[in-house]
């Protein structure tokens, strides 16, 4: 069973971590998580730090450049499927059955 650990205490780590006082294995012992938690959780707080200090527009700037990379990468997908459904169409000759009522 996977125990639930607080932001609190991640903060707590990441704080330690980035302080580089201890080791990672020693942070780790006196917080009975894992060393790699640890590592995950110190990277997770620095990318997140910059957040705290955002303002509104640069959050809503960030937001709308991830809305638009991801339009644009389901775009390229889509045309990737289109031209392959179109190549594999040319040898298949399609019939249409309609049943009347």
């Amino acid at each position: 069973m996977r125990k639930k650990i607080s932001a609190e205490t991640k903060a707590a780590v990441a704080l330690e971590a980035i302080k580089g006082l201890k080791t990672v294995n020693e942070i780790a012992s006196i917080y009975e998580v894992h060393p790699t938690q640890v590592g995950v959780w110190k990277k997770q707080f620095k990318e997140g730090a910059t957040a705290i200090f955002s303002t509104d527009k640069e959050r809503k700037v960030k937001s709308d450049e991830q809305v638009e990379n991801n339009l644009y990468r389901k775009i390229g997908q889509l045309e990737i499927e289109n031209e392959f459904l179109k190549k594999g169409s040319t040898g298949f000759r399609v019939r249409i059955v309609i049943f009347a009522e």
